[in-house]
């Protein structure tokens, strides 16, 4: 019987990475790994198919990197570009010239990015207020930091569906 690997969480804490940001971190490379596992073999010609309406694989791993990227930048105090916008309304158009490791890679780009500033951000400064979006609603930067790793699990658990209902 093989040995199942031991959850992130469980290996101890991610160097560099405040205590009080450790489940981010821990939940982000959790979803990383599971991904990475998850479609190792998925057929590339699925990757835009929507199984009972469902949204896409392909969907899934932009959102994935997308919302992460705005994120972490209303979390850095900052507003999104036009570059972020554009790519907000890209998300699911279907491409056949996207491939599944080119997403997956833009993923693991934008996690290296957020554990970068999970590094770099001061524990004193997580109860400070950022806003979200063009309606400037108030949120936290831990508010922010603690829906980029929620969300991302949420996805995580979606496109696992997703893979499993389309390779039925």
């Amino acid at each position: 019987m093989s040995e199942l690997k031991q959850e992130v969480w469980l290996r101890g804490p991610v160097n560099g990475i405040p205590a009080l940001l450790q489940p981010v971190a821990h939940a982000l490379l959790q979803a990383q790994e599971e991904i990475h596992a998850l479609l190792a073999d998925f057929p590339a010609s699925r990757l835009w198919e929507r199984p009972a309406g469902l949204a896409s694989v392909g969907f899934h791993l932009q959102h994935l990197s997308g919302v992460l990227d705005r994120l972490f930048t209303y979390a850095n105090g900052q507003t999104l570009s036009a570059q972020q916008l554009q790519y907000l309304a890209a998300e699911g158009v279907a491409d056949e010239n996207i491939q599944i490791t080119t997403l997956l890679a833009a993923f693991d780009v934008q996690i290296a990015q957020a554990l970068t500033q999970l590094k770099d951000t001061d524990p004193a400064a997580l109860t400070d207020i950022r806003t979200v979006g063009r309606k400037q609603v108030p949120s936290t930067m831990l508010g922010l930091l603690f829906h980029a790793a929620e969300h991302t699990m949420r996805h995580t658990g979606q496109l696992l569906a997703t893979v499993r209902f389309v390779r039925l």
